[in-house]
């Protein structure tokens, strides 16, 4: 057989050859270094036979920034997890353990709780692993016999595990470690060079929270320790970054218990969000959108009829109320739509843009909540737009016009990536219909400019969507913005206009959200801005600290001009000292500071930059500049 090379060139190899064959037939240094195979953008173990006219592409120790060749580095070091956990802890049941962004994890079920600082333990039994070297060896056995000797081990996760397999049983075995496997595996741990066990979090089996609560250990590997050493500098940066601790640490909000993900906003929080929403509106009137109210819940015949039921149900807030069953709405679109079909429209009214932005609540499962990134209570900037066919291009263009205005605004373009998402397997509607909606948002990207990979069969069951994504501190992606055509649903809640011919036509409906949601919007701000917002966004832009009593109350009158040119102070006159009071407000990431004492007056403030620069200025300066930061 034949398998075609990156340079296009062919490798000739005898019938059933692995990957490992082909690096061996290329030479024996690439066989040496050779870690994963990646064939037309999969992955395969290096163990597997290939195909005739497969296409290959092996990687090896010296792709150690790739994420494939990253990825199987730490696939392999979750299993030496795995091996140091039992080797020391007896008794203990293992359950699963993949990579992920950044690192890997391992679910367990100990006999006794372990806490953090076990994990050093861990760790230095891993080194030992390491310095006694370990294989790989891949066996495909069958569903029995791995059952049975699952069962011997009592490993009971990995005999579940085993009945609910389709395909192939395949184990991978290392010493006297075995595991459960699909793989892929490097071919030893040689090239493992730098680990590091992260942290610990619980997790229901299967995330499921009707199931057992294991213990999740955190960790990470790299090829080399530079890069380990580089990686964690990054984490500690994210660490002070992190919104879920300079949110309750800048009085911005907290989470309590009695409403599991579900934000309390403090009015410094507050601040920022009526910013972004007297953004929204601004720029919603500005640009044609008419601000609508619907419901907060729905009898769930409404979900029926829009055929969100059988996607959503699992994630809505159910109000038995007598006879009927209310549900807390999850989306907007619904409403919107009833909003629109209330009476018989005219194509001279389209395009119609209706926006809101209302509370939506989405039961996400307890293991998923993320500080502000994943929440129960949400509030998107949604908005829908009814048009005919002939208007969407323009009104997508607009879209995107608009999405450069508000990540520019911000400093966030370059955070942001996009992602075209394309039929599901449950979708609504014909083949045809969504080839043209599908080409519809490709010829938009490809018309913007924008760089896109695309999401096979992760488009919404009404239609296909562009998803715009941002990295958090520590280069995790959130959905944030969303455009999406729809085709399916106004048809199915009586959405018509009277066309120019005097025959009535279904509108297109266009979804979009720009900041997503503004929980999610404002925590990924947090932790850009590390806390310390632009003037214009901050809690509080500016602070006023008198020196000593007798300045209170002209500093209190510079307080008051400033707040009626309409600005955000506040007035610091705590018995501290200056400096005491100094360092707070730059804890506390105040963007200016006025110390008032005796040489200052109206006509000649001592300001001071957060950050420390220094200067003075008189009052009607100093407004000047506030307005144009």
């Amino acid at each position: 057989m034949r398998v075609l090379l990156p340079d296009n060139s062919e490798l000739e190899l005898p019938d059933g050859a692995t990957g490992l064959d082909a690096a061996r037939a290329i030479g024996p240094k690439l066989a040496e270094q050779a870690v994963l195979l990646r064939s037309n953008g999969t992955v395969q173990d290096l163990r597997l036979p290939l195909r005739d006219g497969q296409q290959i592409q092996i990687l090896t120790t010296r792709d150690k920034d790739d994420p494939d060749a990253l990825y199987v580095l730490r696939h392999s070091t979750a299993h030496l997890l795995a091996e140091a956990v039992r080797r020391l802890y007896p008794g203990v049941k293992i359950a699963i353990g993949p990579p992920i962004e950044n690192g890997f994890y391992y679910d367990f079920e100990f006999p006794q709780p372990i806490r953090e600082e076990d994990l050093p333990r861990i760790e230095a039994e891993i080194q030992r692993e390491l310095d006694e070297g370990r294989a790989w060896e891949r066996r495909e056995v069958a569903a029995d016999e791995a059952k049975r000797f699952f069962a011997e081990q009592g490993e009971d996760y990995k005999v579940e595990l085993v009945d609910t397999a389709e395909g192939e049983i395949s184990v991978y075995v290392q010493g006297e470690f075995t595991d459960l496997c699909r793989g892929p595996h490097l071919q030893d741990s040689r090239p493992i060079k730098a680990v590091k066990l992260t942290g610990l979090a619980g997790a229901y089996w299967r995330g499921n929270e009707r199931n057992t609560q294991l213990t999740r250990i955190y960790g990470t590997a790299f090829y080399s320790k530079e890069d380990l050493e580089a990686h964690l500098a990054r984490l500690e940066e994210a660490r002070k970054r992190d919104h879920r601790r300079l949110g309750p640490q800048l009085d911005l909000f907290h989470f309590d218990d009695l409403a599991p993900g579900m934000p309390l906003w403090h009015p410094k929080g507050m601040a920022i969000w009526n910013a972004l929403e007297d953004l929204r509106r601004r720029e919603n009137a500005r640009r044609g959108y008419d601000e609508v109210k619907t419901p907060l819940m729905w009898d769930v015949e409404l979900w029926h009829r829009s055929g969100h039921w059988e996607k959503y149900r699992d994630n809505l807030f159910l109000v038995p109320h007598g006879e009927t069953t209310f549900g807390l709405k999850p989306m907007n679109c619904p409403g919107h739509m009833l909003l629109f079909a209330s009476r018989l429209r005219s194509y001279r009214e389209l395009p119609l843009r209706f926006a809101e932005a209302a509370p939506l609540h989405r039961d996400e499962a307890t293991g998923t909540l993320h500080g502000l990134l994943r929440v129960r209570h949400i509030t998107q900037d949604d908005a829908h737009v009814f048009c005919t066919e002939e208007q969407i291009e323009h009104e997508i263009d607009e879209m995107f016009d608009y999405v450069g205005f508000v990540y520019d605004r911000f400093g966030v373009r370059e955070l942001a990536h996009a992602e075209l998402a394309t039929r599901p397997e449950n979708k609504l509607g014909s083949d045809e219909q969504w080839d043209y909606t599908e080409s519809v948002l490709r010829a938009a990207l490809e018309r913007q400019g924008i760089p896109y990979r695309v999401m096979e069969g992760e488009g919404a069951f009404y239609g296909p969507k562009i998803d715009l994504f941002m990295d958090d501190a520590v280069g995790r992606p959130w959905q944030m913005g969303t455009i999406q055509v729809d085709g399916q649903q106004p048809a199915r809640l009586g959405c018509t206009y009277m066309g120019a011919d005097n025959q009535e036509h279904t509108p297109y409906v266009l979804h979009r959200a720009l900041f997503g949601s503004l929980e999610r919007f404002i925590g990924i701000l947090i932790e850009h801005y590390a806390g310390a917002f632009p003037l214009w966004l901050a809690p509080v832009q500016v602070r006023v600290i008198p020196v000593g009593e007798d300045h209170r109350a002209a500093a209190a009158e510079v307080r008051v001009k400033l707040e009626n040119a309409g600005f955000r102070l506040d007035l610091d006159e705590r018995d501290e000292t200056v400096g005491r009071r100094i360092r707070d407000a730059e804890l506390e990431k105040i963007p200016k500071v006025i110390v008032f004492g005796d040489r200052e007056s109206a006509e000649s403030l001592a300001v001071r930059d957060r950050g420390g620069g220094q200067y003075t200025a008189s009052l009607a300066d100093l407004v000047r500049e506030l307005a144009t930061l």
